[in-house]
């Protein structure tokens, strides 16, 4: 396969990408101690955290999944930021406050403190699992992309990824994570409004055309109210779509508290600040710069479908799923094309390599394998599950290179075990109880749960939207908790 891309676009990217690994060495001559690879001694602007926290929540599933889903669906994604916003004023005022309470490396170090070291190794095992999985299908998507625009194979792009990956995380840690992070928001960016620019001057009408072309498709649509009660397929519809709006608000409630303040992949970038009101600040503020970029590849999807509508004798990719870096390959300009391709390998080159590793050596390293060591040792085997990690990660995305509709992919997956993680954390939050035993074995039973109901909805035994799967999850490990504890753990009650 030839490549799409002239010298300019091979300029741009390597720049930016030798930019990002400059950062990396730069942060890596400083960080010397496990509380500098792990937390930058919270001494970072909140600002900046703030920005890497819509970086790494993008990510490429937004800039070219985004895109996909409103060029073949509509924009009803979009109703899951309602509830998405509430969700970020519950962590601020609930999680960070704990976490910061207990001085937390990882956000797991809570379930110690509040349960005991059982169900903070059960918490760190989920989030292994679940981050592993979940970054997998956003390396996946983003390899898919790049290999559509340098004529490469997906295994040769998803190497080059993990490379640079490694160049600037085994270095600096989470500090480069987030400088790199203020980086990619920048580009992205500027890129998804420069795509959106050069798309409404190549539509017939401008953004009347798209109005009236897309308009007309339904393309536009934001709102779906759902099924009438007088409908007989009213119950089928209402526990199968999860576009419905109060599936979706609810959905995004408490998919992004699970998302957001029970994966460390996102809580460690608000631990690096110095103080807990600078922490809550920057939750508070994300909910506007995600929703700009949101918007930004939504138009996108709906300008696509305009464009092509307009111009049926070009030719579409087989999967639909690439139809954004298909345009960028096959019709942009040189230069634009390049910033483009930076804008979607900068999106994903933000990987969980540190906190994976801060969670592996905090969590698990020191209390289980060797305690007490010299800190320069615990910051010798962080660098080593940086590498180690890393070549897991290629691993997984490469095993889903083989599948499609990766937007919702990467929720289903989250779905199995947000639940049990969300329920645990909120029952430390809201109860006063002491229970260990019990919690593992809620969350492991749900957790096997959901993975059921999952693969019963998808082969369409039992009909069941993945969206449910965290509302399930949650209810049920923290009723299962209860109820058990009296039997599980009596001498802590």
């Amino acid at each position: 396969m030839a490549s799409l891309l002239s010298w300019p676009d091979v300029l741009a990217l390597l720049l930016l990408l030798t930019a990002m690994i400059a950062i990396g060495y730069a942060f890596g001559t400083r960080e010397q101690t496990t509380a500098g690879f792990f937390l930058a001694r919270r001494e970072l602007p909140w600002w900046a955290a703030g920005l890497s926290f819509i970086a790494t929540e993008v990510s490429a599933v937004t800039l070219i999944s985004v895109p996909a889903t409103a060029y073949m669906e509509n924009w009803q994604y979009a109703q899951f930021f309602i509830g998405s916003t509430a969700a970020r004023f519950v962590i601020a005022y609930l999680f960070i406050p704990a976490f910061y309470q207990y001085d937390c490396t990882t956000i797991y170090e809570f379930l110690k403190h509040r349960f005991g070291a059982a169900t903070q190794y059960t918490g760190t095992i989920f989030f292994f699992i679940t981050r592993l999985l979940g970054s997998g299908v956003r390396l996946m998507v983003a390899c898919l992309a790049v290999s559509i625009l340098l004529g490469w194979g997906v295994l040769p792009t998803i190497l080059f990824f993990t490379v640079v990956s490694l160049a600037y995380i085994i270095y600096g840690g989470i500090a480069s994570v987030v400088w790199t992070g203020v980086l990619q928001a920048a580009v992205f960016i500027v890129a998804g409004l420069s795509a959106i620019a050069y798309l409404l001057l190549h539509i017939q009408g401008g953004w009347s055309g798209v109005m009236d072309v897309a308009g007309a498709a339904g393309k536009l649509d934001v709102w779906n109210w759902g099924p009438s009660l007088q409908d007989p397929q009213f119950a089928k519809k209402f526990f199968t779509d999860p576009n419905i709006i109060w599936i979706a608000v609810l959905n995004g409630f408490f998919g992004s508290m699970a998302a957001f303040g029970t994966d460390h992949e996102l809580m460690q970038r608000l631990l690096t600040v110095e103080t807990r009101q600078k922490s809550q600040r920057t939750m508070i503020l994300t909910p506007i710069g995600s929703v700009f970029v949101l918007g930004i590849f939504l138009v996108i999807g709906a300008c696509l479908y305009t464009y092509y509508a307009q111009n049926p004798a070009l030719s579409l990719p087989a999967k639909l799923d690439a139809i954004f870096p298909h345009f960028i390959g096959h019709v942009m300009p040189a230069g634009l094309r390049g910033l483009l391709l930076a804008a979607i390998v900068m999106a994903s080159i933000d990987s969980p390599l540190a906190s994976l590793t801060a969670s592996f050596v905090t969590d698990i390293y020191k209390p289980l394998i060797k305690k007490e060591a010299q800190d320069r040792h615990y910051l010798m085997i962080s660098r080593v599950c940086v590498g180690v990690f890393a070549v897991i990660l290629a691993g997984i995305a490469y095993a889903f290179s083989f599948y499609q509709k990766f937007l919702w992919l990467a929720f289903k997956i989250g779905g199995v075990t947000f639940g049990s993680l969300l329920g645990v954390f909120l029952l430390g939050f809201l109860s006063r109880r002491r229970a260990n035993r019990a919690n593992i074995a809620a969350m492991v039973t749900m957790a096997v749960v959901n993975a059921v109901l999952l693969v019963l909805s998808e082969k369409k035994i039992f009909p069941i939207g993945w969206t449910w799967l965290i509302l399930i999850g949650t209810a049920g490990t923290m009723g299962l908790a209860v109820v058990l504890a009296p039997v599980l753990d009596k001498e802590k009650q």
